[in-house]
């Protein structure tokens, strides 16, 4: 059942997020500053920037991997500004899906371990893990491979592997890492249809990280860094020639 796109809850916000990171000679280096903006339920927005712009320490924070220097990061409406390194991995396990550049995949694992992986952090029997593991694959088309190695997949099939393994644990959020960035331009476009039918068809709030426009006009929002400051914020334009 398609979902509705139109939602109030607010499951991402940054309020006045500051980064700074401690230099060899001594002091710090900010690398974000101020950045504020709120993601709703069912967006799919992409965050854009150069390299060095911020936009990895920004999607660091959104995935509770990092924590701020100062301001405030509320996730479905929890404060995790100041959560212990477990607290937050409890946040990641519950709340985000992931999907790396370089997959992430166990290279001695099957496809099947390997889309099970973060259903055992969470205690489920094993015949539920292989269950949701067994859905999910059939869902990005890959029913018929969960006895493979990740080595034996092309890069496209990998990636869909991974997208699996993020869908597994019912993520309320999915968190995609220049998901296209490893793949070539066919298979990266595949990719990048597939995310938006999960956000469209089943409603899955998607914030995909990325410094190409052509990769960013994928999704319906795009939020602009430079320089550690968002620039941009609103509907995807046209093309990037004012970014």
């Amino acid at each position: 059942m398609k979902k509705s796109q139109k939602s109030s809850e607010i499951i991402i916000s940054m309020q006045d997020i500051c980064k700074s990171f401690p230099v060899e000679l001594g002091g710090e280096q900010q690398v974000l500053f101020d950045i504020n903006f709120d993601v709703h339920a069912h967006e799919f927005v992409a965050i854009m920037g150069p390299s060095g712009s911020g936009k990895s320490t920004c999607m660091n924070i959104i995935g509770a991997l990092d924590t701020p220097t100062s301001g405030t990061y509320e996730l479905y409406g929890r404060d995790i500004t100041n959560m212990t390194p477990d607290e937050l991995a409890t946040i990641r396990n519950e709340y985000i899906g992931f999907v790396f550049q370089q997959f992430n995949l166990l290279p001695k694992r099957s496809v099947l371990d390997n889309v099970m992986l973060p259903l055992m952090y969470r205690g489920l029997p094993m015949a539920e893990r292989v269950r949701r593991a067994r859905e999910m694959l059939a869902r990005v088309g890959l029913e018929k491979f969960e006895s493979y190695l990740p080595t034996q997949l092309s890069g496209g099939m990998k990636q869909r592997v991974a997208i699996a393994r993020a869908l597994a644990g019912d993520p309320k959020l999915i968190l995609a890492d220049e998901p296209t960035g490893a793949l070539d331009s066919k298979m990266g476009n595949e990719i990048l249809k597939f995310f938006t039918e999960l956000n469209r068809e089943l409603g899955i709030t998607i914030v995909m990280i990325t410094h190409e426009f052509d990769i960013a006009r994928y999704a319906n929002r795009l939020i602009h860094i430079r320089d550690g400051r968002i620039n941009y914020d609103g509907k995807m334009p046209k093309n990037d020639d004012n970014l």
